[in-house]
C-alpha cells in the first residue's frame, strides 16, 4: 500500500472513539519496531519526522525508510508527517519530497500571523494532495528545536478555533490542554506524589477539549507532548548509570480518555527514546565486551515494538482498525 494522507484515518478514528499513534522516527530500528507492532495489531499508523530528525538522518534516508516500511507492511495504512514544521520553506520541502501530511507550527506567533502563515501552507499542500495540521495554544517543554518555557506556554482559547479553522482551511488542529514536550514535562512543584512516591502531574484540561469539540464538531483534534514517560524505562536508565530524576509524563488513562473524545492523533516521542536508551545502557552493563551495533540495537528494537503494541492497544485503542 502506498503512503496515505490522514484524512480517512481521522474520519474513522473520530467516529470510532480512538486515536492514531503518531510516532517520531529517527533511524531504521525505530521505524522497524513501530511498524512491526502496527502490522501485528493491524493498526493504522503515522510516522512523523521533525526538523531535527531531518537534520540528523537526512530527508531522503527517512523518506526511503518509511517507504520501505510501507512495502514491508502492505496491509496497514501509513502516513508520513512533518512534525512541527517551523516555516513555509520546510513544509514545502517535505510536500515536494514525498510527505503526505505536514504540520505548520506558528503557535508562537500572533493569532493573525498564525492564520496568514498557516493558510499559505494549506494552499500549497492542498494543491499537491497533502493535508495540513496547525496549532493553536503553546505547549511548554523541549523537543528537538521546539523550546518553550512554562511562563510562555498557554492553553488554547476555544473562542478562537472556529475562526482559525475557517480562515486557514487546515485539516486538523493541535491544541494545548496541559500536555508538554520532552521527558521532563513538569517541575516537582507542579506535581503531587502518590503513595509510591511517584510524581503525578496536574490533570489535563478536558474542559478546554470539550469546548473546542463543541465548536468544531467532527473536526480532528491533535495532542502533542503526550508521552507518558514509562517509569520502568526511567528506572532502567538510572539503574544503569543514567541520571533522570523526576522525569514524568502524562498518565495513560488521561490519554485514553482524550482518545475516546475528539482527539484523533496522539504524538508519542520520548517514550521510544527512553526504551531505546534504557535497553542499550542495560545491554552494555551486562555485556561490557560487546561492540557490534546489531547486538545492542536488536533488543532495543524489540522493546520499542512491545512498547508501541501497548500504546496501540491500551492507550490509543486503534488495534484492529486498519
Amino acid at each position: 500500500m502506498p503512503l496515505v494522507t490522514t484524512t480517512e484515518m481521522f474520519k474513522k478514528a473520530y467516529e470510532g472513539g480512538y486515536a492514531i499513534g503518531a510516532f517520531n522516527v529517527n533511524n531504521m530500528e525505530i521505524v522497524q519496531g513501530i511498524t512491526e507492532a502496527a502490522r501485528d495489531l493491524n493498526a493504522p499508523l503515522i510516522l512523523q519526522v521533525s526538523k531535527g530528525a531531518r537534520a540528523y538522518a537526512n530527508h531522503t534516508y527517512l523518506v526511503k525508510l518509511v517507504e520501505a516500511a510501507a512495502i514491508e507492511c502492505p496491509n496497514i495504512p501509513i502516513a508520513l508527517h512533518l512534525d512541527h514544521g517551523p516555516d513555509f520553506e520546510t513544509c514545502k520541502s517535505c510536500i515536494d519530497g514525498g510527505f503526505t501530511s505536514v504540520m505548520i507550527d506558528l503557535s508562537s506567533k500572533s493569532f493573525e500571523e498564525n492564520i496568514e502563515g498557516t493558510k499559505k501552507v494549506v494552499e500549497y499542500a492542498h494543491d499537491h494532495g497533502v493535508v495540513v495540521e496547525a496549532e493553536l495554544g503553546t505547549l511548554a517543554g523541549v523537543e528537538d528545536d521546539v523550546k518553550v518555557s512554562a511562563e510562555d506556554s498557554s492553553y488554547t482559547r476555544p473562542e478562537e478555533v472556529e475562526e482559525f479553522v475557517a480562515k486557514t482551511g487546515c485539516d486538523s488542529l493541535a491544541i494545548a490542554i496541559g500536555t508538554s514536550h520532552g521527558a521532563y514535562k513538569f517541575t516537582a512543584d507542579q506535581c503531587t506524589r502518590n503513595e509510591k512516591g511517584i510524581l503525578v502531574p496536574p490533570p489535563l484540561r478536558f474542559d478546554v477539549l470539550e469546548e473546542v469539540s463543541k465548536r468544531l464538531p467532527g473536526f480532528p483534534i491533535v495532542l502533542h507532548g503526550s508521552s507518558s514517560v514509562p517509569q520502568d524505562y526511567v528506572k532502567m536508565i538510572n539503574d544503569n548509570g543514567g541520571k533522570m530524576p523526576d522525569a514524568v509524563g502524562i498518565p495513560e488513562e488521561q490519554l485514553r480518555k482524550a482518545a475516546s473524545l475528539s482527539v484523533c492523533k496522539i504524538n508519542i516521542d520520548s517514550d521510544l527514546r527512553l526504551a531505546m536508551t534504557g535497553t542499550i545502557r542495560q545491554f552494555f552493563n551486562e555485556h561490557p565486551d560487546k561492540f557490534d551495533p546489531r547486538e545492542y540495537l536488536k533488543p532495543a528494537r524489540a522493546n520499542i515494538k512491545e512498547l508501541v503494541k501497548h500504546k496501540i492497544t491500551d492507550v490509543l485503542g486503534c488495534d484492529g482498525k486498519a
